[in-house]
C-alpha cells in the first residue's frame, strides 16, 4: 500500500469519525438530561469508525478507489468546520464551512494566530489544547469561536497532533461541529423547566392571534386546563372564564402603544393578584406577550391585618394618654395648689412629651386612614387671615419652647375660602413644628397667605439650616429621615409630611418647598377658590391615590 493512499485512508478515517461523534454527541446533549450517554456513545461511535471503513472496502484487501474516497472527503468537509496550525498556533489552511459559518475570508484567516478567534475566556483552553498536541494526545472538547461580525458560536471540537516522517510535531488540524442551536436548545429547556416549577402563573401569549403557547404548572392548575391542550385557547377564552378582561386589554394597549411593560393590581380567579405583562418583540414584529402572576391576597390580608391592628392599638393608646394629659396640665394650672419648683419643672417636660406622643398617635391615626380612604374632611367656608392667626395663637407654646418669633403676614382683608379649617390648621402646625425645630434660638418663622384669581398660597419660612439637595426627593415620603434631621434628639416619626400631603391634595390643592442648605426652607401649599368642594364628592378614591 503506497503511503499516499495511507493517508488519504488515515484522514478519512479521522474525519468520519468526527463528524459521526460529533453528530451523536450535539444530538443527544439537546435531547437528553446528563452528559454520560452523549460522551460514552461519542467515544463508541469514534472507535467503531475505523472497523466501519475497513467494512465498507471493496474485497477486504484494504483499500478504497479513489472515486469514492473523494466522496466521502467531500462529505466530511461539507459537514466539519476544518482548519490547520503549524507550531505557532499560525492558520494554515481552512474549509470553506470554516469561512462559511465565521464569515472571514481565506486571506483574513490564512498566515494569522488562531489566537484571533478565541475570546480572552477561551485563552486557559487554548493553553490546555497546545499542552496535549505537544505531548502527541488528542485534545477533544466545546471551544467558541469569534465570528467577523461580533457574533461567537460554540463548537465541539476534536484537535489532532500533526507529525512529518521523522516523528516531529509538524502542528495540528482541527475538525469541529457548530453546536451553538443545541446549546440554545438546551438553554431553552433549563429555562422552560425553571419557569414550570415556579410559584408564580406564567403564560406566553401570541401578540396577533392572543392564542397561548406555554403556561407554566401553577398556570394550568389554577385554569384547570391541565387536561386539555392550552395552545388551542385564546385570552378571550380565558377572560370569559376568570374575568381577567383587564389583561387582555392592556395586552392590545402595548400592542397599540408599542410600550414594552405595563405593571397593575386585578382580581381574578378569586384572589388578588399583581401583573406583569412585557411586550418581546421578535424579527422587528410583535411577538409574544410574557405575562406573569404574582398572588398577592396574602399579603393583602397581612397589610389588613396589621393596620388594623395598628389602628386598634393606637386607638387604645390615645384615650388613657388623654386623660394623663388632662391631668398634668390641671396640676400645673394650679387645680390642685401651687406646686414645689423641680415638681412643676418635672410636670413640664411630662407634660410636653404627652404631647409628642399625642402628635405621633394621631399621625399614625391618619395614616391609616388614608391607606384605607377614610380620612375625613368636614368643608366650610373659612376666613384664612384669620384662621392664621388662630394657628400662631395656638403654637405660642413652640416661641417658648424653642427660643424663636412666629409672625404672621396677611391682610386685614378676608380671604374666603371652602375647606376644613381643622385639617389646614394640622397642616400649618406640622410646617410650624419642624420650623422651629430647625431654627435657631432668636429667629423669626413667617407665615404668609396670598391669593390670586384662582388660589390662595399659604407658606411658612424659616432661616434654618435647610434641606440638603440631594435628599429634596424624600422630604414627603413616609418615614423620611434625613441626614441633617437628628430625629432622634428632635422627636418626630417621619410621618408628619406625608400625612401633610395627603391632606392638601384632597383639598384639591398643591404642596411643596424652597430650600436653600444652610440659608433656610418655605414650605407651601395651595388652595382653590373654586373647586375645593370636590375633596367631599370624591374623598375616598383621591386619598387612595395619595397614599
Amino acid at each position: 500500500m503506497s503511503s499516499k493512499s495511507f493517508n488519504k485512508r488515515t484522514a478519512a478515517t479521522f474525519f468520519l469519525g468526527t463528524a459521526i461523534s460529533g453528530s451523536w454527541y450535539t444530538a443527544t446533549s439537546a435531547l437528553l438530561t446528563g452528559e454520560i450517554i452523549p460522551v460514552v456513545g461519542a467515544i463508541v461511535l469514534a472507535g467503531l469508525t475505523p472497523f466501519g471503513v475497513n467494512a465498507l472496502r471493496p474485497g477486504g484487501n484494504g483499500s478504497l478507489d479513489n472515486h469514492d474516497m473523494a466522496q466521502r472527503l467531500r462529505a466530511f468537509d461539507s459537514h466539519a468546520i476544518v482548519n490547520i496550525l503549524d507550531t505557532s498556533g499560525v492558520l494554515k489552511q481552512v474549509n470553506d464551512r470554516f469561512t462559511e459559518l465565521t464569515g472571514y475570508t481565506r486571506d483574513q484567516l490564512i498566515g494569522q494566530p488562531v489566537s484571533m478567534l478565541y475570546n480572552e475566556q477561551s485563552c486557559e483552553i487554548a493553553a490546555e489544547m497546545r499542552a496535549a498536541l505537544k505531548q502527541g494526545k488528542t485534545w477533544q472538547g466545546e471551544t467558541p469561536l469569534r465570528c467577523a461580525d461580533g457574533r461567537v458560536i460554540q463548537t465541539q471540537c476534536t484537535v489532532m497532533p500533526l507529525f512529518n516522517k521523522n516523528g516531529d510535531w509538524t502542528g495540528s488540524i482541527s475538525a469541529r461541529t457548530d453546536v451553538t442551536h443545541a446549546n440554545e436548545l438546551l438553554a431553552e429547556r433549563d429555562t422552560a423547566e425553571t419557569l414550570y416549577e415556579l410559584r408564580d402563573d406564567i403564560w406566553i401569549v401570541d401578540a396577533e392571534t392572543h392564542r397561548f403557547s406555554y403556561m407554566n404548572r401553577v398556570a394550568m392548575s389554577r385554569t384547570g386546563w391541565r387536561a386539555e391542550p392550552y395552545s388551542e385557547r385564546t385570552l378571550e377564552d380565558l377572560g370569559e372564564k376568570s374575568g381577567s378582561h383587564a389583561i387582555l386589554e392592556v395586552c392590545k394597549s402595548l400592542a397599540a402603544s408599542g410600550k414594552a411593560m405595563s405593571q397593575f393590581d386585578t382580581e381574578m380567579f378569586g384572589s388578588h393578584f399583581q401583573v406583569t405583562v412585557k411586550l418581546l418583540p421578535i424579527g422587528g414584529k410583535a411577538g409574544r406577550f410574557l405575562i406573569m402572576l404574582n398572588d398577592i391576597s396574602d399579603i393583602i390580608n397581612e397589610e389588613r391585618m396589621k393596620s388594623e391592628f395598628i389602628s386598634m392599638v393606637s386607638h387604645e393608646l390615645r384615650s388613657p394618654l388623654t386623660s394623663i394629659k388632662g391631668s398634668m396640665g390641671l396640676l400645673l394650672s394650679r387645680a390642685a395648689g401651687e406646686l414645689p419648683s423641680k415638681a412643676r419643672a418635672l410636670l413640664e417636660i411630662s407634660h410636653r412629651n404627652a404631647d409628642r406622643l399625642v402628635l405621633i398617635i394621631n399621625d399614625i391615626l391618619d395614616l391609616e386612614k388614608i391607606s384605607t380612604g377614610q380620612l375625613e374632611f368636614n368643608l366650610e367656608e373659612t376666613d384664612i387671615a384669620e384662621l392664621l392667626r388662630e394657628t400662631s395663637a395656638a403654637n405660642s407654646s413652640l416661641e417658648q419652647r424653642h427660643g424663636v418669633r412666629i409672625q404672621v403676614e396677611t391682610t386685614d382683608t378676608p380671604m374666603q375660602v371652602t375647606t376644613d379649617p381643622n385639617r389646614v390648621i394640622q397642616v400649618l402646625t406640622n410646617f410650624l413644628s419642624n420650623a422651629a425645630k430647625f431654627s435657631k434660638p432668636g429667629e423669626r418663622i413667617t407665615i404668609r397667605a396670598e391669593e390670586n384669581d384662582d388660589e390662595l398660597r399659604i407658606s411658612v419660612s424659616d432661616r434654618g439650616q435647610g434641606i440638603p439637595a440631594s435628599e429634596e426627593h424624600k422630604v414627603f415620603q413616609r418615614f423620611a429621615d434625613l441626614s441633617n434631621s437628628k430625629r432622634a434628639e428632635k422627636g418626630g416619626t417621619g410621618l408628619g409630611l406625608s400625612v401633610c400631603k395627603a391632606i392638601v391634595e384632597n383639598l384639591g390643592g398643591k404642596i411643596g418647598f424652597d430650600s436653600r442648605e444652610g440659608f433656610g426652607t418655605t414650605f407651601y401649599f395651595t388652595l382653590p377658590k373654586k373647586n375645593s368642594q370636590v375633596a367631599a364628592e370624591e374623598p375616598a378614591s383621591l386619598l387612595r391615590e395619595a397614599s
